[in-house]
């Protein structure tokens, strides 16, 4: 912080002592340098250090600075070689302008111990700057009556250089009629001076172009142009002259007030005001100045008063021509009038019906007269209207006519007819009257209302909301007014068990269509009725639509499993052999859906299973198999739960539960029996035939046991339902279940089931399969 302290004082007292340089300038010689303009940056300027009398060392000890008034510092100092350089190109016009000489005025700084020197830079100036006039083009107005020796001083070219750099004389460019003076004004800038040598004629030479060059002296000098307009001012020297003596012209006697008859036209060869005409009438008389007027300034002749071929039939107009001096032209113009059809026809209507009623017969429709002031032939008319109208024209007495209708009208065709009456006469030119009448049809209740569609089809998705909208019917009627007002109604429909009151109403006046209460695909899926528009018209007229409404299905029922029952008074148990192969078919889970389309499409999935991987259900027919070969050790008892889900949105589902007992003797007479290998039974013989006698023994008493049961639990319960049948614990009792060719079991079998009721595990006791008759089958493929 100390030495921090130490430099913030040597900052202040810098700045002290540069202020103190800054009061005391101008106290001592100033150095002075120069350099030329335009030299590039980093140009050598001097060498400080041998002007200070400095050595390097010294120099850079001393902490030589360069401190400038402005805000710029165009110069910079080598600290290492003491040279004094240029910071950047120097452009003496933009530093000092017009000043001559060009200073900038520096200091230099000696810090150690503190000293200053003052010290000067001149710019000195070159020829980089061509002379320029402010005015490229100079308009000279010189009158053709001035006398040779006029002067005309210019406007004078500026250069920004100085000195002999400066503009030096002016050159015009080789003329027959001026030369050119270079002047010098009292601040020392130079000016051109035009001198008129010869006398202009402006009707020989109306104008002169002049080029005026300003040069420098500079070496090589710079010049700078521009080009002088000289128009010769007119005097006035010559007499107007019409371009005819003599103009004819006919008009019409028709002609209305204001009408152009002609244009007369004289010219001066003179300018300005000497070359500018007036026309007058000259010596006109009292009809002539009361029946024509002429505009002084264009020439045009008007009419003022209306013209009558049979009163006069010619004049004869005298022009005069003058110029702004003495000088006059005259001319004659010869007017003709000529006789025209000049009166259009007249029409006057006499009598006119509208509206006229649609349907009816020949009617007159108007009459009205015709009129043409004038005679002969401009005096005979004809009438006629558009041919593509059901409208005639009838001639009645003289110059009276009879509009009528051709046919009868029909007003939804056309309900207005704008009839043009065109009176033309026979004159020259053809004059014709037009007459335009609007004649309107009313209404006569002639059309039935029209349905949009001759049958409607809504759809509607169940469950919906009461008063619910679900779509409309629109009929149209071509007539008008109330005629066309239609009041729209149900039809009474032929079928009696549909109460279509309580389905839907519609809305009289605009036709839509409404749901009373809530609709259910599986009671009712579509339903027709008809509905009626009627007109306001007398007699009214009425028309009939048909609208099927079409419910549409929402999935709103879940599946209901068929097969097997779950409200049966026992489970349903399914039998599987051990010996069973892969994919042995074990039941059939059949489930329908009362919706309908996709909302009915099932499919099946295991959900939930005793020994998972041992059972399997189809997606699509809930069919039930094994997925792989049984084995001792697997459980004799399976609970499998089956998830039958539909394809709605949001889907339903519903489950069902399977028990399924793995037994050992179910199949066994119709399994293919393992073979024994024929050396250990040719090396055991009597072993063998002692297991078959204990064998036939065993099953001779298990068959009469069987048989024995059977025939008397059937004889008790001959009337018991299909299905697996329970007793109460310790008594047995039994039935047949019939299993028929549906799903994809492809035969029908039977067997008896016997279980002990009250358990809770309702254990078979004993079995008695009764097979039909298999035509090369085996018991997986017929189950």
């Amino acid at each position: 912080m100390e030495a921090s302290g130490k430099r913030i004082c040597r900052q202040k007292q810098v700045i002290f002592f540069f202020l103190l340089g800054l009061f005391q300038e101008g106290a001592g010689e100033p150095r002075r340098y120069s350099v030329v303009e335009e030299t590039e940056g980093n140009s050598f300027v001097t060498n400080l250090a041998k002007d200070l009398s400095l050595g390097q060392r010294e120099f850079s000890r001393r902490g030589v600075r360069i401190l400038s008034k402005g805000n710029k510092l165009h110069l910079q100092l080598n600290q290492e070689t003491g040279e004094l350089l240029l910071n950047e190109k120097l452009d003496r016009e933009e530093l000092c302008g017009h000043t001559e000489p060009c200073v900038l005025r520096f200091q230099v700084m000696l810090e150690s111990p503190l000293e200053f020197f003052q010290a000067e830079l001149q710019i000195i100036d070159i020829n980089d700057h061509s002379p320029e006039f402010l005015d490229k083009e100079m308009l000279l107005k010189v009158s053709e009556s001035s006398p040779s020796g006029t002067t005309f001083p210019l406007k004078n070219a500026q250069d920004m250089d100085v000195g002999q750099n400066n503009i030096e004389n002016y050159v015009i460019s080789p003329n027959p009629y001026f030369r050119v003076l270079t002047r010098k004004r009292s601040d020392g800038r130079k000016y051109p001076e035009l001198v008129l040598e010869k006398a202009l004629d402006r009707e020989e030479e109306p104008e002169l172009k002049l080029t005026l060059t300003a040069q420098d002296g500079g070496s090589p000098p710079r010049t700078g142009t521009a080009q002088i307009h000289v128009e010769v001012v007119d005097v006035n020297d010559n007499a107007p002259e019409f371009q005819q003596l003599i103009y004819r012209v006919q008009i019409p006697e028709d002609s209305p007030i204001g009408f152009l008859i002609v244009t007369v036209s004289a010219t001066d060869v003179d300018l300005g005001v000497n070359g500018e005409v007036s026309y007058s009438l000259f010596q006109a008389s009292d009809e002539i100045s009361k029946t024509f007027a002429i505009n002084p300034l264009t020439g045009e002749i008007r009419l003022k008063e209306q013209l009558d071929f049979e009163r006069v039939e010619s004049y004869e107009v005298n022009i005069e021509a003058r110029d702004a001096g003495s000088f006059t032209g005259k001319c004659v113009v010869l007017i003709q009038v000529t006789d025209v059809n000049d009166h259009a026809p007249e029409v006057t209507m006499s009598a006119f019906t509208s509206p006229i009623s649609e349907n009816s017969p020949e009617m007159v429709v108007a009459v009205f007269s015709v009129l043409d002031l004038d005679s002969g032939e401009n005096g005979k008319i004809s009438c006629s209207i558009q041919e593509d109208l059901p409208f005639f024209l009838k001639s009645s007495v003289e110059n009276f006519y009879t509009l009528l209708t051709e046919r009868p009208l029909d007003r939804e065709n056309t309900a207005e007819y704008n009839i043009t009456i065109t009176v033309t006469d026979l004159g020259t030119p053809i004059l014709k009257t037009y007459l335009n009448i609007t004649v309107q049809v009313s209404d006569v209740n002639d059309n039935s209302p029209i349905f949009m569609q001759a049958s409607y089809i809504l759809l509607v998705q169940e469950n919906n909301s009461p008063a619910l909208h679900i779509g409309s019917v629109s009929a149209t009627d071509r007539d008008s007014g109330t005629n066309a007002q239609i009041t729209y109604s149900l039809l009474p429909t032929q079928d009696s068990q549909l109460h279509l009151a309580s389905l839907v109403s519609i809305n009289a006046d605009n036709g839509q269509l409404f749901a009373l209460r809530a609709l259910d695909f599986e009671a009712l899926q579509a339903f027709e009725f008809r509905v009626g528009a009627t007109d306001q018209g007398l007699p009214a007229l009425s028309s009939q639509a048909l609208v099927r409404v079409v419910v549409v299905d929402e999935n709103d029922n879940p599946p209901l499993v068929l097969y097997p029952m779950q409200n049966a008074s026992a489970p349903c148990t399914e039998l599987v052999p051990r010996a069973a192969e892969q994919g042995y078919l074990v039941t059939k889970v059949v489930a329908v859906d009362r919706d309908s389309g996709q909302n009915a499409w099932l499919s099946y999935q295991l959900l939930k299973a005793t020994e998972p991987g041992l059972f399997g259900v189809w997606a699509h027919n809930g069919e039930v198999r094994t997925t792989r070969l049984l084995s001792e050790r697997d459980a004799a008892r399976h609970k499998l739960v089956v998830l039958v889900k539909d394809n709605g949105e949001p889907p339903l589902s519903a489950s069902v539960t399977l028990h399924v007992l793995l037994v050992d003797g179910f199949s066994q007479p119709y399994l293919p029996l393992p073979e024994v290998a024929p050396e250990r039974a040719q090396g055991d013989s009597l072993t063998v035939y002692l297991v078959i006698a204990l064998a036939s023994v065993s099953s001779l008493f298990l068959f009469s046991v069987l048989v024995f049961v059977a025939v008397r639990l059937c004889r008790r319960r001959r009337a018991a339902p299909l299905g697996v049948c329970s007793v109460p614990e310790g008594h047995f009792s039994g039935h047949l279940v019939d299993v028929r060719g549906t799903g994809t079991l492809s035969q029908s079998y039977q067997y008896e089931v016997c279980l002990t009721g009250g358990s809770g595990t309702s254990e078979f006791k004993f079995l008695k399969p009764i097979l039909p008759t298999f035509q090369d089958h085996s018991l997986g493929s017929e189950m």
